[in-house]
């Protein structure tokens, strides 16, 4: 059953981004071209709409025909973030508005149970009280949605970036996490956005749309990993924080140092421009299939080392 419902979703995500990308060219609905794009031909913004409507129907599905694989509740903050992203697509959104609704699905989240209530050593702490760990959690939500949105200026990244997360968190898991079937509904959902991400004309981008759905997505699994609940398989030893943290080193470090390089020159940590790293390997010529390979490569390695390390 679990084999022809995954091919189902395969298809039906290739028919739905192919329709979507049909209907916005034909409505002339094409991601503009200016001063900070990396690209130079038409693209849609129909990534992010194409992974959240598959899923969305999917899940129409196993609850029409009563099988709950995963919790259904959780596209709820899925969907709030989606939306935002559509409406920053198309109508860019103020910052402080896309912050403020941020903060409320981390929240939803949180009463949902993705709570980083335990430090597990770090500084010397271990448990946290109630108080503090709702604020921690909101806190590390707001920079994982935001690091993902930033890397989203290159083909292919913030898509490899998701689906490593969901791959790594999995295999190392004693045991599926109770997401898993969302998770690999999500990384079948993305395969056709590879082809269309890639393609030389007619370009399909995630959007913010996708971006945020990621972000929230990538945060629900590293909350999940952070939780008391989540053992990882007996035969590796792995620290938990330096996991999570190694795991989404790249956007991370890319955030960190883009908001310095914008408040040291006076400006928003959130105005748009060109200092990210895989801007600075494009103009060194590199195409953006090879800065997906070079910065995921370099990635792992840092995950690698830093297990070895610990």
């Amino acid at each position: 059953m679990n084999t022809t419902l995954y091919l189902f979703t395969i298809l039906l995500s290739i028919a739905t981004a192919f329709t979507l990308k049909k209907w916005f060219i034909r409505l002339g609905k094409f991601d503009a071209i200016n001063y900070r794009s990396v690209h130079k031909t038409q693209a849609t913004k129909t990534g992010g709409i194409t992974v959240f409507l598959t899923l969305f129907l999917i899940t129409i599905y196993l609850y029409a025909t009563n099988q709950e694989f995963f919790d259904f509740s959780l596209l709820i903050p899925l969907g709030i973030m989606f939306i935002v992203g559509v409406y920053d697509d198309f109508y860019n959104a103020d910052f402080k508005l896309k912050f403020l609704l941020q903060i409320v699905v981390a929240k939803i989240l949180i009463d949902q149970g993705f709570v980083i209530d335990h430090f597990h050593g770090v500084l010397g702490i271990q448990e946290t009280p109630r108080v503090i760990s709702q604020i921690f959690t909101v806190f590390v939500f707001l920079v994982i949605v935001n690091a993902i949105n930033f890397i989203d200026g290159v083909d292919g990244m913030a898509i490899t970036e998701l689906i490593k997360v969901i791959l790594l968190v999995e295999f190392f898991s004693r045991i599926n996490t109770p997401i898993y079937f969302l998770g690999i509904l999500i990384v079948l959902s993305c395969i056709p956005l590879y082809y269309l991400n890639f393609k030389r004309e007619n370009k399909v981008f995630l959007g913010d749309a996708g971006s945020l759905l990621f972000g929230t997505l990538i945060a629900i699994y590293l909350f999940q990993v952070l939780g008391s609940d989540y053992n990882f398989k007996e035969s590796y030893q792995i620290n938990k924080p330096l996991f999570t943290i190694s795991i989404i080193i790249y956007p991370l470090i890319d955030l960190l140092r883009v908001f310095i390089i914008r408040i040291s020159n006076k400006k928003s940590p959130f105005s748009p421009d060109q200092n990210h790293i895989h801007h600075l390997l494009l103009k060194k010529g590199y195409s953006h299939f090879k800065v997906v390979l070079i910065i995921q490569f370099i990635s792992l390695m840092i995950l690698g080392l830093v297990q070895v390390i610990a």
